[in-house]
Formats: structure tokens, sequence, C-alpha cells
């Protein structure tokens, strides 16, 4: 598997991808607002796609937060349990790093179908649980 990370360049908007992946995830994953939205729209934050032999597999996007980075990611449904995953979430770590943050934080949403299993696979690659239901991982210096 020889995945790509693509950078969205100017503004990222929501395209029949992001649709398929991040608008066809299960109820209770993102926040209700990617229902909303049609294609064409802006989408806030820096959004990478992940490409394997030019077909859109994932993305991660990131939104700059008090110097820090809340991160997101989404592999689409067919290609879990592949290494989609963590290959973004490795991405968005080089990316934080390369901007000088120190911080990543992820948020499972108490309505996400498997927030348990994620909290559980983010926890193992470091993240730490806060007492308001953050996970953090330190990136920087």
């Amino acid at each position: 598997m020889a995945l790509e990370w693509i950078q969205e360049k100017g503004l990222p908007v929501w395209d029949a991808d992001k649709v398929r992946i991040v608008g066809g995830a299960p109820a209770g994953i993102f926040d209700t607002r990617y229902g909303e939205l049609a294609e064409g729209d802006t989408v806030p934050g820096q959004w990478w796609r992940v490409a394997e032999d030019g077909a859109t597999v994932g993305y991660g996007w990131l939104e700059l937060v008090w110097g820090d980075a809340e991160i997101l990611l989404a592999t689409a449904s067919e290609q879990r349990g592949r290494g989609v995953g963590a290959f973004t979430l490795a991405r968005l770590e080089d990316e934080a790093r390369a901007r000088g943050l120190n911080y990543l934080t992820n948020i499972v949403r108490p309505t996400h179908p498997e927030a348990g299993r994620v909290q559980t696979w983010l926890t193992a690659r470091g993240f730490k649980p806060g007492a308001d239901g953050r996970l953090v991982k330190r990136v920087g210096a």
C-alpha cells in the first residue's frame, strides 16, 4: 500500500470525496453541520487527502486553536483496518511539528458509535485523556 499525503491548496471545499468519506460516516461521529453543506461550500481548517493509486481513501484536517491543533481524521469505510488512519495521524503530527505547534487535540464525541474503540486507538498512539473529554498529545518541544 503506497499512500500519498496531498494538501488541499487554497480554501478547502466540500466535494464529492468529502461527502462520501466524511459525510457518509455513521451518525454521531462528526459535527452535524457537515450534513448541511452543499458541494462547493468552503470548510474550515487545513485539509489533506490520503490517496492510493489516485483514489481518495481518507482525510486529515487540522484547525489551529491557541497555538495548538485540533485534529480530525476520516477513513473510507472500505479502507478501515489497512493503516490509513495511522498514516493520516502520523502525517498530521508532522504537519503540527512543522508549524511549531506543541499539542494535538482530538475530541471523540460521546455520540460516536465506537467512542471507546477510537479513544483506545488514540491512547495507544500517545494521546492522553483530559478531564474535559479531550485527548491530547504533545508533539512539539
